[in-house]
Order: structure tokens, then sequence, then C-alpha cells
């Protein structure tokens, strides 16, 4: 009801400790709306005098703790988007609207025009620039594991906006979170229970101007590869998987006779998985989606029932440069010892399910959220081109590869509200895959004797390979957050919880080359890759299997990493509109790894290098955060913290595994050690009307141990490892406008706005390196000089990230028209270290340029015969702008990976009934 100048002052401080709610993480949502009426009004009081009706929708936000959405009267703050008024933390969301003006049909394209965020490789989100193992994902406030278990870092893009009812990015740590906490957390809310029932049917299509339409490299793998699922054809064959249990390595003597390995060479997958064929007309990108939900009332009750599915082919043609040098020159400048041209043609097959159910009861909620992740990866690659291990003779290689990664993940979410007491409940489970079989490679030489490319399976760059690896990984993941509002004189809450977490790996990789005791004949050595590697060949010239791994290197390993964690705040308003929160986390994990070698050893196996890894830490964690409502609709911010970031399995294991994305082959080190952070910030907010906002904010970080990519040259192989550099500190600003402004009050765009969002985030990351000395992937101490320069940035930070959207939003109906911006700076993304011609060490990073990208969306409101749909257009990256990744030395250049990424241009249209 309306308030009177004689009703008492009630304040809420731009908070939310006029809510009895637990304020970690606002969890759920505390605002002003309750569940049986999402159409509430709320009145905001300006003065005694004057009272303003302001229409609100609630956000739907489930994080850690709990809910209470009694009505909330306003003070002070009528503009402070609810979600950052109740939580106490440095925090962006975006709703459905939001998302919805973004055009994006992912939210990881959508999550990129967030102040301080970076999209890598259009589907890895970074928080203010800094790589993925300080990047956090949650899904209804459960932890997310990644369906690509080599990464941290969860790839987004994976996720329909239409299934996501907000996105929480929170930049400052609060002690309701894991202690594995670096440049932030993301908070994904599934759609729980929709207003009315709904059924939309999307179909999408699309092209690019590198790849549709125009030359390619495919091969046919099996029938069902179009639907990201093999038919079969690339099973591994009986006789292989059980050459795989036996101890020893596949190789011929007393563990393998002639006449077994021909039997077990003869038996792979052959044609359909090792010919590359030319495509001149390599097809257009298609999507399909449907969504579906409905709202039952059960007396004062309501059941909610979400469900989705989609499938996304998409083609993606790179065409470049690829060079390598195993060191400086000389000169001391960077001379390519390999030099190629690439092709490289990728087919993805992404399909994802969704089924949620919520059922309100009172002021409770609960989620059981199920989702399902298939993404499949086909490539086919052709590189041609010198390296200086065959002189100046020409090389043509091939490759193709089929990847299979898979996430189930179930997870269910009790919110309770008892008026000052509140808990929140929390048990999930998750299951990722990883399958690679058939992962070849050809390599020919090109012999100006006979006039052709050549292979004979013995020679230095001729040869052929095949690997089959596989990984899985479980969590089980389960938490309790209460919350008490203490009757007092001012406003307090109380909170407490425990988290526990148990995640349990196993991955194998198994690396074979083929390899003849005799000499094969020039006619078979010119013969294309099926029938070098055919059963003829094989039987005729005994062309069998041999095991590449040596002793001591790591086929299999598991891993685990298992974390409990307490913690317990207090959050104050003991003067008006001055708030704190204080906390303490303290978390306690055990981190295993446990190696085999080909030998079947176990840790030390015959390698003095070969050792399990246990790290067994524990941490109290801090936390504080102190916000003053001095002004009306503005608002300052201070936040102190202190958080960790434990090292990936794929990170300690000392198991090699290749990346397609960057063409480099990665080797963990078993001995990596935590990494410690102490995290400060400072924030102006001013939200001068509704939907408008200008911020100001400052940063600073202290790491101690941060983990960083390293690149050595073994052989002629080139590899990339980790290992702790001593410290880094990192510190920067962001500035984030965004404004609505009326045009015209009559004609075209009278019901018209223009809308400028844009923000701006500038980092500045330094290594510091002294006279310290760290273990190296063989587990030497050497001089952390040799691996890192003072001053160096931080891998994968950007100095500058800039967001711009322009557009015009229609008020009556859906009609929106947006250009948007986005620039990042040079990253390094990996170093490498060369000795130098005077007896020194040079550390030369590797960086990309992910430069300006430009898009345009429109989204249109249409009826198609009284139906209601959605018409999208979108074109990406109108400037062009190419990838770039390289090494700068001493005024030489390497390319190291470049490629053009082309112009694209997609249409989509979804019908709601």
């Amino acid at each position: 009801m309306p308030l009177t100048s004689s009703k008492t002052r009630l304040l809420l401080l731009s908070s939310a400790l006029a809510l009895p709610f637990f304020s970690p993480l606002f969890g759920g949502a505390a605002f002003a709306q309750s569940a049986q009426d999402p159409e509430t009004t709320q009145t905001v009081e300006q003065n005694p005098n004057e009272e303003v009706q302001q229409e609100t929708r609630p956000v739907d936000i489930s994080g850690p703790g709990s809910v209470d959405e009694d009505e909330v009267i306003v003070v002070q703050g009528r503009f402070i988007p609810e979600p950052v008024r109740a939580s106490s933390e440095v925090l962006n969301v975006l709703d459905a609207e939001a998302i919805a003006r973004s055009g994006e049909g992912d939210i990881a394209s959508a999550l990129q025009r967030v102040t301080g965020l970076s999209l890598v490789g259009g589907r890895f989100v970074y928080v203010r620039g800094l790589g993925d193992r300080y990047s956090l994902a949650l899904l209804n406030g459960s932890p997310l594991p990644s369906p690509e278990p080599q990464r941290r870092v969860v790839p987004l893009d994976i996720f329909p906006t239409s299934v996501i009812a907000s996105s929480v990015v929170q930049k400052s740590y609060s002690v309701a979170y894991p202690g594995e906490f670096g440049g932030g957390v993301i908070n994904l809310t599934t759609l729980a229970v929709p207003e009315e029932t709904f059924l939309t049917v999307g179909a999408g299509i699309g092209a690019n101007t590198e790849t549709t339409g125009e030359l390619g490299y495919t091969y046919f793998g099996s029938d069902t590869d179009f639907l990201g699922f093999d038919d079969g054809s690339r099973d591994i064959p009986d006789a292989l998987r059980a050459a795989f249990a036996a101890e020893g390595g596949i190789n011929r003597g007393p563990n393998f006779s002639l006449e077994q390995l021909e039997g077990i060479t003869a038996a792979l997958n052959n044609a359909s998985t090792t010919i590359v064929q030319r495509n001149d007309d390599i097809p257009i990108n298609g999507s399909l989606e449907l969504t579906a939900g409905t709202a039952i009332d059960i007396g004062d009750d309501r059941l909610g029932v979400i469900a989705n599915i989609g499938w996304d082919n998409s083609w993606q043609t790179r065409g470049g440069t690829q060079q390598f040098t195993t060191g400086l020159d000389g000169d001391n400048t960077l001379v390519p010892t390999s030099d190629f041209e690439f092709l490289a043609t990728q087919n993805r097959i992404v399909v994802n399910g969704l089924l949620g159910f919520g059922y309100e009861f009172g002021e409770h909620k609960i989620r059981w959220t199920n989702l399902y992740i298939r993404d499949s990866l086909k490539e086919a690659r052709l590189d041609n081109g010198f390296a200086s291990v065959v002189g100046d003779n020409r090389l043509l290689r091939q490759r193709t590869t089929w990847f299979e990664r898979q996430l189930i993940d179930t997870q269910l979410v009790a919110e309770f509200d008892f008026g000052d007491f509140g808990a929140d409940i929390r048990a999930s489970y998750a299951k990722t895959e990883r399958e690679s079989p058939y992962e070849r490679s050809f390599s020919y030489e090109f012999n100006p004797e006979i006039g052709d490319f050549v292979n004979d399976l013995r020679s230095n760059g001729q040869n052929a390979t095949i690997a089959f690896s596989e990984l899985q990984e479980d969590l089980y993941a389960g938490a309790v957050d209460l919350s008490y509002n203490v009757p007092a004189a001012f406003d307090m809450t109380l909170s407490a919880g425990y988290s526990y977490s148990d995640t349990s790996r196993n991955s194998f990789r198994r690396s074979f080359v083929y390899r003849s005791d005799r000499a094969l004949p020039s006619t078979i050595a010119q013969a294309r890759p099926d029938y070098l590697t055919s059963d003829f060949v094989v039987r005729e010239f005994d062309v069998l299997l041999r095991e590449q791994a040596a002793g001591g290197e790591v086929i299999e390993y598991d891993a685990g990493l298992e974390i409990h964690g307490v913690y317990a705040q207090v959050e104050a308003e003991p003067i008006d509109f001055v708030r704190g929160t204080l906390g303490v986390r303290y978390e306690t994990a055990t981190q295993t790894i446990d190696t085999f070698d080909i030998f079947g050893g176990v840790g030390t196996g015959g390698d003095a290098s070969l050792v399990n890894t246990r790290l067994e830490n524990d941490y109290f964690l801090p936390a504080g955060t102190l916000t003053w409502n001095f002004a009306d609709d503005m608002q300052f911010r201070l936040a102190a913290s202190k958080t960790i970031a434990r090292p990936q399995f794929r990170e300690l294991a000392p198991q090699q595994f290749l990346d397609i994305e960057s063409n480099r082959t990665f080797i963990g080190n078993q001995f990596l050690r935590d990494s410690s952070l102490i995290n400060a910030e400072a924030r102006f907010e001013w939200y001068p009307g509704r939907n408008e906002t200008i911020s100001l904010a400052g940063f600073y970080k202290n790491i101690d141990n941060p983990i960083e990519a390293v690149a050595f040259v073994q052989g002629e192989a080139f590899f990339t490892t980790f290992a702790n550099a001593p410290e880094a500190q990192l510190y920067g600003a962001e500035l984030e406008v965004q404004k609505r402004f009326t045009v015209a009050d009559t004609g075209f765009f009278e019901t018209r706005d223009l809308v400028l969002v844009a923000n701006y985030t500038y980092t500045k990351s330094e290594i510091k390196v002294g006279n310290e000395q760290v273990l190296n992937n063989e587990g030497r101490q050497v001089a952390a000089s040799t691996l890192f320069t003072d001053g160096e940035p931080l891998t994968g930070q950007s100095d500058h990230l800039i967001n711009l959207q322009i557009g015009f939003e229609d008020s009556e109906r859906l009609s929106q028209q947006t250009l948007l911006l986005n620039y990042a700076s040079e990253r390094v993304t990996s170093r490498f270290v060369s000795a130098t011609s005077g007896g020194g060490i040079a550390a030369i990073p590797f960086k990309e340029d992910p430069g300006f990208q430009l898009d345009f969306v429109v989204r249109q409101g249409i009826e198609l015969g009284g139906i209601e749909a959605e018409l999208k257009l979108e074109a990406r990256n109108i400037l062009g702008e190419d990838y770039e990744e390289f090494q700068e030395f001493n005024g030489s250049r390497l390319d190291r990976n470049v490629f053009e990424r082309g112009r694209s241009f997609a249409a989509s249209i979804g019908v709601t009934f």
C-alpha cells in the first residue's frame, strides 16, 4: 500500500538488510515481488510528498542462500536494480531482457558485453582477462563441470539463451563461494516456473565468407557424424582393447608375436578415417531448437516444467600460416625451422537438452534441473611447407580427428524461507566424458627424383601415426546454507554453511606409429594413406603398430580432488545507509594424481621423474565488503578478500594431449603448487534512471605462485607445459555507462529509444621475477628467470577491453536494431624459452591479437497467421578481423598461427505458440 508522510521511514539502504534473507549471494531472489504475483507493484518513495509507482519484474537468480520475497519499500536508491541492491558484492546481472537485447543465441556471446569480460575462441569467457583457472562457473549455484574436461573453464556457448533466466557475474569474493576464486564467478540460473504455458520452435541458418561454399577438406568417418554421434565405426577393435590391458608396450617381442600385431593392425578401421577429400562447397550452418514450458496451480502452490532440446551443426574452415622455431639464430632473431601453409575444416555438432522442474509453495521453492550436452568436433587438415628436419624438401601432412565430449548433470536445489530464518540445500552429480578415437596423421616428403610425395614410414618427415584417448570424470557436490536475521536495534544477518565436493577422473592415451622393419618399394611409399596402411601392406610388408611412448611416459592416470568448506558471515547496518559484511571460509582439500607408465608401473615406475602428486592444503579465507549509499541512487563499495587457485588435473598430469584449436601438444607438470590471491576493489555506482548506469571501479590483485603456460622444445617436438611463477600483481580500472535517450515524440521514433551501453576495462598485470628457484616439469630446480621475464603480463590477460552497444528499441513491441563493437588488446598465450647467442636466456611470449569485432543484430517481432514469431538477422565480424598468434623478438616476427576468420551472417526464426 502507498506510504504516507507520517509513516515510519523504512530504509532499504540499497541493500538486502531490510529483507530477511541470506546475503552472501542474494540467494534465489530477494526481490519485491512474491512468487504468486510476479507483477506486484513496488512503491518507491522519493520524498515524503512524492510517490512514484514502478512496475518491476523479478530476476530469477538461484545461488547459495535462502529466499524472502516479501514486499519491499524503497526510500533511497529507487533506480538501483534489485539484484544489485540486494547484494553486498560487486556484480553485473543479465536478466532475460538484457540477454535478449544482445541478440546472441548463446550465453557466452551475450556475456562478452559485460564489463571486464572477454570471449576467447568464441567459447570461453574470462573475467577481467585472466586465464581459465581464474574463472569459475556455477549452474543454479552448484558446480558446473566442463564438457571439455581438458579445460577448467566451461565453454558457455553450449548454453542457449532460451533456457537461461539470468546470468550473474560477481567480481568480489563472498565466503559462500568456493575458495577457488580469481577473476570472478559466473552463475547461470535456468528457467524454473514459467509465467504461462508456451511452446517455441526455432530454426536458423548461417554462412561464413571464408567457409560456406568455399574450398575445404572433409573425411567420411561414419554415417551418423552429422548428428554428433559415431555409429560404431570408430570403436576400438577388441584385439587392440585387449592389448591395452596387457603389461608393457604394444611392440613386437615376447608379449606380442608378428601374427598378433598383424591382426591388431589390420583390425583398425582404415579408409573411412584416413581419406581426406576435397570439398569445393562447404555446407551452410544450421540449427534447430524446441523449448516448452508450463505452470500448473496446485491449490496455492505452483508447479513448473521447462524442457529444451537443440541441435546445432556448424562449419569453419581456417586457412593460414603456422611457423615454428627451435630457438634464436646467431643474430638473436626468430627464424622459422618449420614454415607451413595449412587449411583445416572443422564440423562441430552440439546436441543439448534440458529438463527442469520447479515447485513453489508458500515462500519456498524447489528446483530439479537435468542437463545433457554433447559436443562433437570433426576435423580434416592439410599442411604444406618446409621443416629443417628434412632440409629443402617440401612436406605434405594430413590429420583427421574426431572428439566426443559429453556432460550429464543433475542437481536438486531447495530454497526455504521461514521468515527470519532461511535455508538452502543443494545436491548435484555430474559426469563428463571425452573420447578421441582414431586421431590419425600422415606425413609425406617430396622426392625430386621421383617427382612425387612419398612416405616410407621410416625416414625423418615420413610417418603415419594413430592415437586413442578416453577420459571420464565424476563430480559429486552438496551444500547447506543457513541464515538468520537477528532481532536487534539495527539490521543484522548471520549466515553459515558447509559445502562438499568430490571429483574423480580417469584418463588414458595410447599413441602408435606404423613402422616396417623392411624398406617399402617406391610404388607403395607413393600410395595414398588408406592403401599405405591397408591389410595388404600390413601383411605383405610387416607394417605394424609400434607404441610411441617411451619408458616412464604416462599412458594413464587417476586423479581426485576432495574439498570440504565451512564458512560464517555477519552482515550488519549499524549506521543508516552504511552496511558492512565480514566473513571467513575454512577450506581443506586433497588433490591427487596417480600415474601409470608404459610398463605398468605406478608412481616411480622405473623413471625417477615420474612421481605421484598429492597436494594437501587448508586455508582460512577472509572476505569483507563495505557499502555506503551516500546519495539517492548512488553508492560506494569497498571489498577485500583472500582466495586461492588450484592447479587443474591437465596441468598436473604428465600425459600428452593435443589441442587442435592451437595445434600444439600439452603436457602437465606434477610439481605445481596452489596459488593464493589477495584481492581488493573500490567501486562507485550511480543509477540516474531506470535501466541506466554509470559506474567506476578500481581493483588490485596479488598472486603468489601463479601458474603459467611455458613452451619448450624436446628434440624436434614442440610442447607446452606449466610452471609456477614466483609472484604476479594485477591492477586496473573499469568504467561502465548505460543510458537511454528519447529520439522523438512523434513519427517513427515515437516509441523507440536510443540505447547506449559502453564499458571499458584497463588491466595491467606483471610477473615478478627475482632470484627465486622454481620446479620445472622434470622436477628440477631452475632459476625462475629462465622461464619468465620480470614485468611480463599474465597469460590470457588483455590490457584493454572495450564493449560498445548502440541501438534502437521499441517500447511497445519487439523491435531492436543493435550495433555491437568489441575490442581486446594483445594478450599472452604462452612463453617460449630460448638460449641467446651471448649465452643468456630469453623467454619469448606467444601473443594473440583479438582486435576489433563489429557486429550488427536485428530482432523483430512479427505475426504469422496470428501466431507470434521472432525474426533475427545477424552480421558478425563485419570488419573482417583475422586471427593472429605470433612471436616477436629483436625486430623479428614469427606467425605461430594466423588465419582469416571471415564475416559471418545468420538468420533465424522462432515461433511461439
